[in-house]
């Protein structure tokens, strides 16, 4: 569930970055894109696929990491 609302959010503010050619919104684009592929990572872990979870993990935290400074 949490998963589908992420995606929808992803995709509704990529849909309207790319409409109104805008830049704006692209930090929060990154946070919650971040945020849905830690999710997708952490249900690849119950899943017992260790090696996509851990590459989901680190992909989000590297998105995290590098658009920090664009909230602060």
């Amino acid at each position: 569930m949490v998963r589908m609302i992420l995606a929808l959010v992803v995709i509704a503010l990529s849909g309207y970055s790319l409409i109104a050619q805008t830049l704006e919104l692209m930090p929060y684009y990154m946070f919650f894109l971040g945020a849905l592929i830690l999710v997708i990572g952490l249900a690849e872990l119950q899943k017992d696929r260790k090696v996509w979870g851990y590459m989901n993990i680190v992909i989000s935290l590297f998105v995290f990491f590098f658009y920090i400074p664009y909230f602060l």
